[in-house]
């Protein structure tokens, strides 16, 4: 009842707490810069490395996010010019790779933190939780697992907002379905819950790890998907 423009204050708000708090542990963990330079010049991938840079491309792209951001012109007050509308046009593309761009380098930054502090130290870490329980031993103050835990929360609720709007967005915009807003989300909720349980529920072992192991693994699959 707003308008857009409150809400993407509030996601901006969320994202630039998220980048604040990875920006930091950065800072703590003191990487080697040369090396990062080094690797982002003559990048040496194996396999494995190879599949994960794909996935973190796919989380940086995010294409449900470029249906949000073409929707968001519409809460413009633009003119009807040719020349007004190509200048709308032009700053919203400018809008979506800033916002791209964003998205890469807090990416970014959690691969360089993770690599400086985990890797660094042989520590090998396959859970978030192993993450936020290791960062104050490892960086010896407990602001380093106190700003990772906030990062998260923030990311959370941006991933949470975005994504449930950009549904609705193409549920509205490309499917025209005008039923009741219960039934819809009903409906909406399932599809994208149902299938995702099953797959998690066929490729669980046996105890918590194992199924941690599972969504991990999908987490992992789903965002190169979004990569290609």
């Amino acid at each position: 009842s707003r308008g857009g423009r409150l809400l993407e204050a509030v996601i901006l708000a969320l994202i630039g707490t998220m980048s604040a708090c990875y920006f930091f542990e950065i800072y703590l963990s003191h990487p080697v810069w040369s090396g990062i330079a080094q690797g982002i010049v003559t990048p040496k991938l194996t396999n494995d490395s190879l599949y994960i840079a794909l996935g973190i491309l796919g989380a940086t792209v995010m294409p449900h996010n470029l249906y949000l951001h073409s929707h968001l012109v519409q809460s413009r007050k633009i003119g009807r010019s040719f020349k007004e509308i190509r200048s709308a046009l032009r700053y919203n593309a400018f809008d979506t790779i800033l916002a791209l761009n964003l998205a890469f380098f807090v990416n970014a930054a959690i691969l360089v933190m993770a690599a400086a502090v985990f890797f660094e130290r042989g520590k090998v870490v396959t859970e978030i939780q192993q993450a936020y329980y290791t960062l104050t031993p490892l960086l010896g103050t407990s602001l380093a697992s106190l700003a990772f835990g906030i990062a998260l929360l923030a990311s959370g609720q941006a991933s949470t907002i975005t994504g449930t709007l950009a549904g609705q967005v193409v549920m509205e915009g490309f499917l025209q379905l005008k039923i009741r807003p219960w039934l819809r989300r009903l409906i909406t909720r399932s599809l994208a819950i149902i299938p995702a349980a099953v797959v998690i529920g066929l490729n669980t072992g046996s105890g918590v790890e194992a199924e941690n192991h599972a969504i991990y693994n999908l987490l992992l699959l789903s965002q190169v998907v979004l990569s290609v």
